[in-house]
């Protein structure tokens, strides 16, 4: 089991775009440190849900000092950037960090942003689809063609090539549950969220899809790695723990409810918890912390409810969501300080018996 943490640059509590910044940053790097397998910041826009706009200027801040932890992207929303720039990019950082790079690439879910880069969202899909397969292409290609509905590319020589033969990992976010299946015949690793309200029966169906995608193309079902995010918190005691994130996972639902989509196939994957905007509006932490999206109590409690996610969503990639809604940075390290003390090797020891 591996443990990687998620970064959104998220800004509800009026600190200044540099705090944010410079407190994040701070986190990624103290991740390696205290034992976490990767780092994973994402891109979002125009809003204060998060305004990390490039994950490769963060990651390659990291990369220069750090050593071994992987450094990875949660998610690149591929739509708004042209893939042979991605490409490039991701590619130059895999040399920098000589070998630690994992590209996660998403469609994205926000109208904000669509409207923003003036993309239309119903073309997500396919605009996704043919970006995959021209960084591919890049990544493994002495010269780049491509004729496809929304890119062309004519015989282009694109450089460099990645460090890691032949590309680095590639892990595909899912929220709809057809995402489940073209994350597997992309070949790529699948990402999904129970923080983002996948229950676990839907998670097992999305699992057995994605592996049958991956059979259906002639790779091995079993070989793809399977990530999951969730939102965790780790307290010295139960009490603290829901004190202190309490607000942050109420500030997180508010937000989320003013700008996902309220209809329609970006939102498919957040049936079971959010039937309208009015829930994500009203939901209160004490009922949310009850359900799997979230994992907030002392390490003992985490522990526990950790083995049984594990048994029943499938994953063996855990992506934990701590620095939510402007917790204090101090309250953070402490939470990873108890996952990386307490909770990493008691999971990794229950699972290996």
């Amino acid at each position: 089991m591996e443990f990687g943490m998620l970064h959104l640059f998220e800004n509800p509590v009026g600190k200044t775009e540099g705090q944010v910044i410079k407190e994040q940053m701070e986190l990624m790097m103290a991740a390696e440190s205290l034992g976490f397998d990767s780092t994973w910041p994402a891109e979002h826009h125009f809003s204060e849900y998060g305004f990390c706009a490039s994950p490769q200027v963060s990651l390659a801040a990291v990369a220069v000092k750090t050593q071994k932890i992987r450094l990875a992207t949660g998610v690149v929303v591929l739509p708004f950037h042209h893939p042979v720039r991605v490409a490039e990019d991701f590619a130059f950082l895999d040399h920098l960090s000589e070998g630690r790079i994992s590209l996660g690439l998403g469609r994205g879910y926000q109208p904000i942003e669509y409207q923003g880069f003036n993309i239309d969202q119903t073309q997500s899909r396919e605009i996704f689809r043919e970006g995959v397969e021209i960084i591919r292409k890049a990544w493994t290609e002495d010269r780049v063609n491509f004729e496809g509905k929304h890119y062309q590319v004519r015989d282009l020589e694109v450089r460099p090539h990645p460090y890691q033969k032949p590309t680095p990992p590639m892990y595909m976010a899912v929220l709809s549950p057809e995402s489940f299946t073209l994350a597997g015949e992309s070949g790529m690793h699948l990402m999904m969220s129970a923080a983002f309200g996948l229950s676990a029966e839907n998670a097992r169906k999305g699992v057995a899809a994605y592996k049958e995608g991956r059979k259906r193309v002639g790779l091995d079902p079993e070989g793809g790695r399977i990530a999951c995010l969730f939102m965790m918190y780790p307290g010295d005691t139960m009490e603290k723990a829901r004190k202190e994130f309490k607000d942050p996972v109420e500030w997180y639902f508010r937000t989320i409810a003013k700008y996902v989509a309220p209809k329609g196939e970006a939102v498919k994957g957040y049936e079971n918890y959010k039937k309208s905007q009015q829930f994500a509006e009203e939901v209160t932490f004490e009922a949310l912390v009850d359900t799997n999206a979230v994992v907030c109590g002392d390490s003992e409690y985490c522990v526990e409810k950790l083995l049984r996610l594990v048994r029943e969503y499938g994953f063996n990639e855990l992506l934990v969501w701590t620095r939510l809604g402007g917790l204090d940075t101090k309250n953070v390290l402490r939470a990873m300080e108890l996952i990386s003390g307490d909770v990493m090797p008691a999971v990794r020891k229950a699972i290996s018996r």
